[in-house]
């Protein structure tokens, strides 16, 4: 990733940090407002939801929840893609390898390599996806 990309990001991130828990949709008032972003998306039955927290030029951060047995199939994506785990469990699929992710744990999809999901349980995790050369 270039220097001034990587800056743009975290400049991204640091005006996250103004979200508090409006259930709605997260909005950037408070700087020092804290959250527990697991709270700010809720499961469905028989769904994936997902809520997008930050969209800009150089990336998006997402959250997803994914009710038990949902899944996305296989894909790929130009960019590089970070998942975090905040709840449950999932297996991911990377170039046909399963690899299970469990809670507070992160996994990375590589640009440009098939990967899938499948929730083992329900689950929420966030996904970081960063546009450009890393």
């Amino acid at each position: 990733m270039k220097n001034k990309d990587f800056k743009d990001l975290l400049a991204s991130i640091k005006q996250a940090r103004k979200i508090h828990t409006d259930k709605t949709k997260p909005k950037a008032e408070n700087a020092l407002s804290k959250i527990i972003i697991s709270k700010l998306i809720t499961y469905q039955k028989n769904s994936i939801v997902s809520k997008e927290i930050i969209k800009k030029d150089k990336g998006t951060v997402t959250l997803f929840a994914f009710d038990k047995g949902q899944g996305l199939s296989e894909h790929t994506a130009p960019f590089d893609a970070l998942v975090y785990i905040l709840e449950g469990e999932a297996k991911i699929f990377i170039s046909g390898k399963p690899i299970l992710v469990k809670k507070n744990e992160l996994i990375i999809m590589p640009a440009h390599k098939p990967h899938a999901l499948k929730a083992i349980k329900k689950f929420k995790m966030l996904l970081i996806m960063i546009r450009g050369d890393i």
